[in-house]
């Protein structure tokens, strides 16, 4: 089936996600760039729509490479009808390792004369969850001025994040776990028990899960996706208080440019396995190899975050067909106003 017109959208205003659950880290909103004009927020959530419906007809069919490609060709056809001079800074990986959306790809219709945006993205995140039709599947997308997205070698990454509310410094990667949890706990008036903390289900996190569990906190456990478990930390409907454990770079700074819209804390710091993978964060400007990188470090100025289910999740619902006609439902944030809008997009089909 082919995708023809837009049929209807509903679009929701929304304050951030858990804004008022605590009181403490307020943080000034940056000012808003001129670059990032308002009608390039709507469109973000268009690039992010295309990337999910392409997928979408490859969930559960067990085929991540071929799901994963669906979308990235979707997306890079949405961002290539858009008058901005944009710049890949987060991508599917360096140009020998993929054709299309490589770290430094130029996309967008207005090459030299459109706006200069950095853009980081994940067309399918959650690869292995599309392929296996399991939850938290998403189009996701960020953009910045040039110059404000952390450019991110695809290394792993040590992560820590709560969502807004919290006093500064609440976190801290030079803390152990446990010391963590009961900070979180004694800032939001707890036991320490009494936190959730979610931890991507890898064999490398069998210590940090029974290090949490020794003291009786929650762990919710997820088989990918770590940018929507960061989120999820902003949203008290998850019940979810802290994100833990390593996961990619990459997805560090997507999940920071939705925290620098909806509020929250986060600490990162970069892992390496091997002196490739040094020589590789080099090449992309990073010098510190051991600095615990915060907030604003990956994701600094005015960002637009957008994302699209795939299928449904704690953030999102997935793509449906019903009727000859597709729904999905997005989510777009800016931080320079603190807007989040949800949208509920109805796609009309031949």
């Amino acid at each position: 089936m082919r995708l023809t017109a837009l049929a209807a959208s509903t679009v929701q205003y929304a304050p951030p996600i858990a804004a008022g659950v605590l009181q403490g880290d307020y943080q000034p909103m940056p000012t808003a760039s001129h670059i990032l004009d308002r009608v390039l927020v709507l469109e973000m959530v268009r690039v992010t729509e295309a990337a999910a419906i392409a997928a979408s007809s490859l969930v559960g069919r067990g085929d991540e490479k071929a799901a994963d490609h669906a979308a990235v060709e979707a997306m890079r056809e949405a961002l290539n009808r858009l008058y901005l001079d944009g710049t890949v800074v987060i991508g599917e990986g360096e140009r020998d390792e993929a054709p299309m959306l490589y770290i430094g790809e130029k996309v967008g219709a207005a090459q030299g004369k459109g706006p200069k945006i950095d853009i980081a993205l994940d067309p399918l995140e959650g690869t292995t969850i599309c392929a296996k039709a399991g939850p938290n599947a998403l189009a996701v997308l960020a953009v910045a001025e040039e110059g404000c997205l952390l450019n991110a070698p695809d290394v792993y990454m040590d992560k820590i994040a709560v969502g807004p509310g919290y006093p500064e410094g609440v976190i801290d990667l030079a803390r152990s776990p446990t010391e963590n949890v009961k900070a979180i706990a004694a800032a939001k008036g707890v036991a320490p028990h009494e936190i959730i903390a979610c931890v991507l289900d890898r064999p490398r996190h069998e210590k940090l899960i029974a290090e949490l569990r020794s003291i009786g906190c929650g762990v919710v456990l997820i088989g990918d996706g770590d940018v929507a478990g960061v989120i999820a930390t902003t949203d008290p409907d998850t019940t979810i208080d802290v994100y833990m454990g390593s996961g990619g770079a990459p997805e560090g700074v997507l999940a920071c440019a939705a925290l620098r819209c909806v509020g929250g804390q986060f600490k990162g710091r970069l892992l390496f396995r091997n002196d490739d993978e040094r020589a590789r964060a080099r090449k992309w400007g990073i010098e510190d190899l051991d600095m615990i990188y915060d907030l604003t470090d990956l994701a600094k100025g005015d960002c637009i975050f957008a994302a699209t289910g795939v299928t449904d999740g704690s953030l999102l619902e997935g793509v449906k067909r019903v009727r000859g006609k597709m729904t999905t439902e997005s989510v777009v944030m800016r931080a320079s106003s603190g807007t989040v809008r949800w949208v509920k997009g109805e796609h009309r089909l031949d």
